[in-house]
């Protein structure tokens, strides 16, 4: 019943983020192009341009001010509390899924971090990426926009090379994403919202405002827009292991953050010019060549895992239903000929793994989650569905199992079930076989 309850809590709040999430980057998109298409041909007194446009039946006409009206409306729309429950929601399940149980999807096996250790990593990340990204604005550098971005992308790929030394692909992913995003719901919290407070309370007290202010808060708007794309990327990657599994992540995650961000700013500027528009081909282009070098490494063939049973580390194997001994025993019972002897290599070179022992190795390391009736205690029903009950579920999951259990290794998760590399090797000696389950 807990597993049950902790996946519906995951739900509701993974729910709320994305519907918040959507809010917000709306929000931003949106007012961005809004400031970009503005029409700046002889605006009226006090005015910086203006806007017409028509959405869902009706024609609205939009005005900016160069800093504020004479007076102030008395309705007055903010926008903030997207942000806001964006993040909050955000950390709330990164506490649930990384936190609560850091062992499993947060630290990377081997590390020789302790659970709590790499909670206090990942908390630590977020605190420290704000106050270097803000200490970094307010610099010099703040004037130098080009080269402070530069920067501030060397600094983010620095840490997704750090974590991804002590967390898992996913944990390293997700921990990028959360710094990004504290230093966005930063930006709104500690310099757009009180640039806008002071813009208001000026022109309630009738005296000028300040144009600094507003012009601080729309360069962090800016950067909170560029942001966006990549951010998105990341909420998205657990889907597509051969980005976070891959052995050069972190440069996988850099290449991929270039691109968006190519892509981002066609976008941000096409009202003026389509001079950047060589850079979408261009981002399909590295879309592409991403796909083929973090395609899967050609499975051991299968002499070459027959060359290895003397080394291997498996576990004995269970009882098979027909027999009641162990399949290994039944074959070293069975009489053996002088041909039989002589063929016996040969054979075994061609064969590939035997079926019996790939369902066994599954059965042991996999199953336990991948069941109609998990046997974990972490799951009530088989994670996104998958089981491997039957022979031939397992025959149809199988390029499934080759890119996470063979090739980027990142099932099972923190290697619970101990999956040795032996048996990583059979799995894919038999995939590269053919999958054959008889």
């Amino acid at each position: 019943m807990e597993a049950h309850l902790l996946e519906w809590l995951n739900l509701s709040v993974r729910w709320v983020h994305m519907i918040t999430g959507v809010a917000w980057i709306g929000a931003s998109f949106y007012f961005v192009w809004l400031e970009n298409n503005l029409n700046r041909v002889n605006p009226k007194d006090g005015l910086s341009g203006d806007l017409w446009a028509i959405h869902g039946g009706g024609i609205y006409h939009l005005e900016k001010y160069k800093l504020a009206p004479p007076s102030m409306p008395e309705n007055l729309h903010w926008f903030k509390w997207e942000a806001y429950f964006t993040w909050m929601s955000g950390i709330a399940l990164l506490c649930l899924v990384f936190y609560l149980n850091p062992m499993l999807y947060l630290v990377a096996p081997g590390s020789g971090l302790t659970g709590p250790e790499g909670v206090a990593i990942g908390i630590g990340a977020l605190i420290a990426g704000w106050f270097i990204y803000d200490f970094l604005c307010d610099s010099p550098l703040g004037k130098k926009p080009a080269l402070l971005g530069f920067i501030l992308f060397l600094l983010l790929i620095g840490a997704a090379y750090g974590f991804s030394k002590v967390f898992s692909g996913r944990g390293a992913y997700l921990h990028v994403g959360a710094i990004i995003g504290t230093i966005m719901v930063g930006n709104v919290f500690r310099i757009i919202m009180p640039a806008q407070r002071a813009l208001v309370a000026a022109i309630a007290e009738n005296r000028t405002p300040d144009p600094t202010l507003p012009a601080k808060g729309l360069l962090r708007s800016r950067h909170n827009n560029y942001f966006t794309l990549p951010v998105l990327f990341i909420m998205i990657s657990n889907h597509f292991p051969s980005t976070y599994g891959s052995q050069y992540n972190w440069l996988i995650l850099a290449g991929i953050a270039v691109l968006a961000v190519l892509v981002r700013h066609y976008f941000n500027t096409r009202h003026d010019s389509h001079k950047f528009a060589w850079t979408l081909p261009v981002a399909a282009l590295g879309m592409i060549c991403l796909a083929y070098v973090t395609g899967p490494t050609p499975a051991p063939s299968a002499p070459e895992v027959a060359k290895a049973p003397a080394q291997s580390q498996f576990q004995p194997l269970p009882e098979t239903a027909q027999g009641g001994k162990p399949a290994a025993a039944s074959s070293a019972e069975a009489p053996a000929t002088p041909a039989a002897a002589a063929s016996a290599p040969a054979q075994a070179s061609n064969a590939g793994p035997s079926f019996d022992k790939v369902h066994n190795v599954i059965q042991e390391r996999c199953a336990v989650c991948h069941s109609a009736k998990p046997t974990s205690p972490l799951f009530s029903a088989a994670p996104a569905g998958v089981m491997f009950d039957t022979p031939e579920q397992i025959r149809l999951q199988a390029a499934r199992i080759q890119a996470q259990a063979v090739a980027s290794q990142i099932m099972p998760l923190g290697n619970i079930t101990q999956m040795t590399q032996q048996e990583r090797e059979l799995i894919g000696a038999w995939i590269a076989q053919g999958a054959q389950t008889h």
